[in-house]
């Protein structure tokens, strides 16, 4: 019926995504990755990575390109499109991209996460340059130096938390007055002397050209604007699964995230999930690059291959 017959399709070209076409490809299955924005996801606009393994230092750019050229390598077919819409046919799986049908037999989603921004003027200019939506990826960058979090959930205290170990001085920048995190995280920072509580306020603007200077901040009770002097703002206001488009077929939690175990299953056999699109606790390069694997095992193990 169709002429051409994928055995899997991979969404997403990010660490998951470029990992789980390395996989495939490499075991010898006929494999498509779709890219719509750009290849390597966030980590690709990262100046510096120094917590994958095998790397003393690496851009996260140069990082994706050598993954991208392994997957090539193997034979990894590329569209770069934007998927639609994902239907199943008896036993295979119709993609439709750019208005353009694809067929395969298993799909692996990877589709990634985007960090909620702030909304500021040179938010997007300052990233990699004081701007960071990851603690734990770019904290030690800032040892010694005054730095910023923006946000008050759970993710927001631990990141500031984290920070505290490494720097000078932490601010926390909460728009209530009440922190909607674990009261466990709250206890723990007020008992730290290096963070300080900024409370009813908001990010207004973000000063520097080249590299963050400083932050401006808004009290809603009074109106007033404070400057503060940072190296560094960690922004810990939510992150948006990239997963809308896949309601109807697969199930995703109240979130938005794809519902998959660490086996990387979905809800739907024959599909798959890897990444920071799939519900799971930690969302790090290396455990990207984990679930690429599983889920590429798992789709060959479908199919009947092996690697």
């Amino acid at each position: 019926m169709y002429e051409t017959v994928y055995d899997t399709i991979i969404i997403g070209g990010g660490p998951a995504g470029l990992t789980a076409a390395l996989y495939c490809s490499r075991a010898g299955l006929r494999t498509m990755l779709f890219e719509g924005e750009g290849y390597g996801g966030q980590i690709a606009a990262s100046p510096r990575v120094e917590n994958y393994p095998g790397y003393k230092v690496i851009s996260g750019n140069d990082l994706i390109s050598h993954l991208y050229d392994q997957a090539m390598e193997f034979g990894t077919e590329t569209e770069y499109a934007q998927v639609e819409a994902i239907r199943k046919e008896d036993a295979l799986f119709v993609v439709t991209a750019d208005g353009t049908e694809y067929v395969a037999k298993t799909v692996i989603l990877a589709t990634g996460v985007k960090n909620r921004r702030l909304g500021l003027a040179n938010e997007e200019d300052l990233l990699g340059c004081g701007i960071s939506y990851c603690a734990t990826c770019d904290g030690a960058f800032f040892k010694d130096l005054d730095v910023a979090v923006a946000g008050g959930g759970s993710t927001a205290l631990t990141d500031a938390i984290f920070l505290a170990k490494y720097c000078r001085k932490v601010y926390l920048i909460h728009r209530r007055s009440e922190f909607r995190g674990e009261i466990r995280l709250v206890k723990i920072l007020s008992e730290l002397p290096n963070v300080e509580f900024v409370l009813d306020s908001t990010v207004e603007e973000l000063v520097g050209d080249t590299s963050l200077k400083a932050v401006v901040v808004k009290n809603k009770n009074d109106g007033q604007l404070t400057r503060i002097d940072v190296s560094g703002l960690f922004v810990a206001i939510g992150q948006i699964a990239n997963n809308e488009k896949f309601k109807d077929l697969i199930a995703l939690d109240e979130s938005g995230y794809i519902i998959a175990g660490e086996d990387c299953r979905t809800s739907v056999s024959g599909i798959f999930a890897a990444g920071d699109c799939r519900q799971k606790s930690i969302r790090q390069l290396t455990t990207a690059t984990s679930d690429g694997t599983i889920a590429a095992v798992n789709a060959c193990e479908f199919i009947g291959s092996s690697i």
